[in-house]
């Protein structure tokens, strides 16, 4: 089994091009008595100066906030509480960054951006549901694994995690290390943390996107489970679309997965890849990107009912030949399964590891075949 690449088509490009400052040349002007001149260093120091001022750019904006951190942080102890506080970021971050770019952490939420050019549907809520899920299972490892009956400690269930989602425009300014996102649309998404969401879905958890950012990325409403609901600000009114994320967690938790494990698997293929996972994900789910490496892959048609997870079919066509594969599986950034329709007995399950590690076992028969063997 071959997985290559093309990694000069993975690559982002991360340099911008600056224009050149202009160099005024000396020159003098004679009129009567008057002369002036203008030096060439004063000239090119004004020019770089003006060409410091960035470009606004659009982008998907995202509020990732912890929601109780307040009553908790007032009912514990201190020291404690911040260490709690310093570790669920970490892992919100690691959640949303790639293929996100964090901007800054404010307090108990975390705030990033992407160019909405590199965002569609399916990486806007994978990487959002895929953050949630992460969230709430290092809450229950971390109750799970102290022994320390502290406020801190004993409280870390009353938290939770909630997202404003916002399409509009920004402009990057740096200081230093630093950088701020200043605009009326950043303006919006943070008066939108304040909300009456929760009156709509019943839950702290939840996921608000407004009607900018759905069009932006082109979402399919249809059953995606998502409530209209209008927020009233002071600047006017924003028409959202929410999700209850508890609702979500529990249906994770519960549905059946198709597992291949080394010790079931019948085959396993490791490649060492130079970059995170979740810059190789698209390459290895997106059809159009497929094509582009899929040795002897002609086409890749998807039968989508919602957005791409499990029960997404693919017809993958190499030449006349066409191999029908369904999602039985779907962990994103992390690992997919599918079965062969035709035989329903060929599981492949795709693996993605920090490091680089990506690997693809198979197992020729289900383990119903070989618990009977």
């Amino acid at each position: 089994m071959k997985i290559g690449l093309r990694w000069c088509a993975t690559t982002y490009a991360l340099s911008k091009q600056l224009l050149a400052p202009t160099v005024w040349g000396r020159y003098e002007v004679v009129e009567g008595w008057y002369r002036s001149a203008v030096s060439t260093r004063s000239a090119t120091r004004l020019s770089r100066m003006a060409n410091t001022f960035p470009d606004a750019q659009v982008g998907c904006l995202l509020l990732a906030d912890i929601t109780g951190y307040s009553d908790y942080l007032a009912g514990t102890e201190l020291e404690h509480a911040q260490d709690v506080l310093a570790d669920l970021l970490e892992t919100i971050i690691g959640g949303i960054e790639p293929p996100f770019e964090l901007s800054k952490l404010e307090g108990d939420a975390a705030f990033a951006y992407r160019p909405m050019a590199d965002m569609d549907a399916p990486m806007l809520m994978d990487t959002i549901e895929s953050t949630y899920f992460a969230f709430r299972r290092r809450l229950r490892d971390v109750v799970h694994a102290t022994t320390c009956d502290c406020n801190a400690c004993a409280l870390i269930p009353s938290l939770d995690l909630k997202f404003v989602v916002h399409s509009g425009a920004y402009i990057v300014r740096r200081r230093g290390r630093n950088e701020e996102l200043t605009g009326s649309d950043v303006v919006i998404v943070h008066r939108l943390l304040k909300n009456t969401v929760r009156d709509v879905v019943g839950d702290d958890a939840y996921v608000a996107y407004t009607e900018a950012v759905v069009e932006a990325v082109a979402a399919d409403l249809t059953n995606l489970s998502l409530v209209a609901h209008t927020e009233h600000l002071d600047t006017g009114e924003v028409e959202l679309f929410v999700q209850n994320l508890e609702e979500r967690w529990r249906f994770e938790e519960s549905r059946q997965r198709e597992f291949i494990t080394p010790q079931t698997a019948t085959a396993t293929i490791t490649h060492h890849l130079p970059v995170e996972p979740k810059l190789v994900w698209p390459w290895l789910t997106e059809p159009m990107l497929r094509t582009q490496w899929g040795e002897g892959l002609t086409s890749v048609t998807e039968e989508v009912d919602t957005r791409r997870g499990i029960g997404t079919v693919n017809h993958c066509a190499h030449g006349d030949d066409v191999v029908v594969q369904e999602l039985v599986d779907w962990q994103p950034f992390s690992s997919f399964t599918t079965k062969d329709r035709a035989s329903g007995v060929s599981p492949q399950r795709t693996e993605l590891a920090d490091g680089g590690r990506c690997s693809r076992s198979q197992r020729n028969s289900s383990p119903r075949t070989q618990a009977r063997k």
